[in-house]
């Protein structure tokens, strides 16, 4: 069934208040997803109050036309999605999760970080970022590393003397 002008300008309307306000967007392919898979990515995703969408891409071209942003804009192959929300890394690091998951029936192509278009390189570097919880635990790590090493010759040098 095809879509009326009016329905188009209202999903235009939102994509482009999506892409605007949202600090990361990140376009998927999803190939051969079935309906439950894909009903299970938007509850895991809202539960982290990320969006999903899915749009023509000729809708999705039109909007970003028209969207002032910075770099080539890169290909939108296949069945597209756009997965968004106001974080910079949760949006294409729990996509990243899904695709690791389910293979080659989700994927990233591409995304806008911070107003600037990225490739599917740049955002899977971006998707595979620790959380903050891993990166805090890194950084304890590196701060006890030396006061261990220092323990364990200091208890060598202690034994030594006995």
């Amino acid at each position: 069934m095809a879509i009326t002008k009016e329905r188009k300008k209202e999903i235009m309307a939102s994509l482009e208040n999506i892409i605007r306000k949202s600090k990361l967007t990140v376009f998927v392919n999803f190939h051969k997803l079935l309906v439950k898979e894909a009903d299970e990515i938007r509850k895991s995703l809202k539960n982290e109050k990320v969006g999903y969408i899915v749009a023509k891409k000729t809708l999705v071209r039109k909007v970003l036309d028209n969207v002032d942003i910075k770099r080539e804009r890169p290909a939108l192959e296949g069945e597209l999605a756009l997965v968004y929300g106001e974080d910079l890394i949760v949006p294409a690091r729990s996509i990243y999760d899904f695709q690791k998951e389910l293979g080659n029936k989700i994927s990233i192509m591409g995304g806008i970080f911070d107003g600037e278009y990225k490739s599917q390189e740049e955002m899977l570097s971006i998707a595979s970022i620790p959380t903050l919880d891993v990166l805090r635990g890194m950084f304890v790590n590196v701060i006890n590393s030396p006061i261990q090493r220092m323990a364990v010759a200091l208890g060598q040098i202690a034994e030594k003397k006995v």
